[in-house]
């Protein structure tokens, strides 16, 4: 099969297309023919060896993957050749005791597909069978790559790790990413007002297509007071952050009293500096929020279904072109997400 592997760290790092032997599964795991795979931040991190963890090179990225079942291993019983198929890219053990509970974002035993082992930048990728997610017929392999990785992230945060009512304020950080795009629509649809940030005045239109009523100018330093000013003094109840550094610390000045930050990522920076006597006189919450459970990523693939929840697709690349897909993210000028589409389509 053919794949494109990291082979080494650097930014940019330096990958190679090559011929593999196709992956043949052991017992309870299944090779999916990877169809479309999405790329995301995680993989920049991959790329330039910037995650806390040791990983072992050359590796196959990406982490979102959709396709069909090519074949099954011994004691696979609910799948069968040909079933349309999304992988859960946080593969869980589901024997410890957060996986008895249906946390599986908790897992204590938890690998991630694409970068403790190898990913979907393949035209297969072979995974246990408990990592797959049946893909709704009226859903493509595409909208499952752009969605069940960014999109199920963000169902995480406004759904499991805090519970968005109607008529609450919603910032999100980041309108144009994978998990801004997403958690607009998401927070639309439970009933919120959505203020968004974005960068420049494409992302900002695109902010306002997705559903958000205000969009604020991130690259304005004052940008916490204009959020303030739209919600006449009271800031908002919940911000999806995903950014880090300075972004968090000015976040908390536009969060409500009894309000939450919610955050799943660092693309800014991992180290804050925090003044705490707010925090506890106005009883603010910062959450943390990793991955996804099962049922976030089955909500995600039925709002899909539903037409509900639908991906930014900025640009769809051939698997020989993955490293241009890298370089593009990492210049920072996509709306939405971009889609590695196997050669095997």
């Amino acid at each position: 099969m053919k794949s494109v592997q990291l082979v080494a760290h650097g930014t940019p790092g330096r990958f190679e297309v090559c011929h593999l032997p196709d992956p043949q599964p052991t017992r309870g795991e299944v090779v999916v023919q990877v169809l479309a795979c999405g790329l995301n931040h995680l993989d920049l991190w991959l790329e330039e060896g910037g995650l806390p963890i040791p990983i072992q090179l050359p590796r196959t990225p990406g982490c979102e993957i959709a396709g069909r079942i090519g074949a099954c291993g011994e004691g696979v019983r609910d799948w069968k050749q040909g079933d349309r198929v999304a992988v859960q890219s946080n593969i869980y053990c589901g024997q410890c005791e957060y996986c008895a509970r249906g946390e599986e974002s908790l897992c204590l035993n938890s690998e991630m597909v694409g970068v403790q082992r190898d990913g979907g930048f393949a035209e297969q990728v072979v995974v246990p069978e408990r990592a797959l997610a049946r893909l709704p017929d009226n859903v493509d392999f595409e909208t499952s790559a752009a969605l069940t990785l960014a999109g199920s992230t963000a169902t995480h945060m406004l759904t499991s790790r805090v519970a968005v009512k109607a008529g609450d304020w919603v910032l999100v950080m980041g309108a144009s990413s994978g998990v801004g795009s997403a958690a607009i629509q998401i927070a639309r649809q439970l009933g919120a007002r959505v203020i968004a940030t974005a960068s420049s005045l494409e992302k900002q239109d695109l902010a306002r297509r997705l559903g958000a009523e205000h969009v604020v100018n991130a690259n304005n330093e004052s940008w916490p007071a204009e959020v303030r000013k739209i919600t006449n003094k009271h800031g908002v109840d919940l911000i999806v952050e995903h950014v880090g550094g300075k972004v968090l610390e000015q976040a908390f000045n536009c969060l409500a009293r009894g309000g939450a930050i919610v955050t799943c990522g660092a693309t800014a920076g991992r180290d804050v500096t925090l003044n705490l006597w707010p925090i506890f006189v106005k009883e603010q919450r910062l959450i943390g929020s990793y991955g996804r459970n099962r049922v976030d990523l089955q909500s995600t693939l039925e709002w899909a279904a539903a037409g509900t929840l639908r991906p930014v697709i900025h640009r769809i690349f051939p698997l020989a072109e993955t490293p241009l897909a890298f370089a593009a993210l990492r210049e920072r000028t996509v709306l939405g997400k971009l889609v590695i589409r196997s050669s095997s389509a």
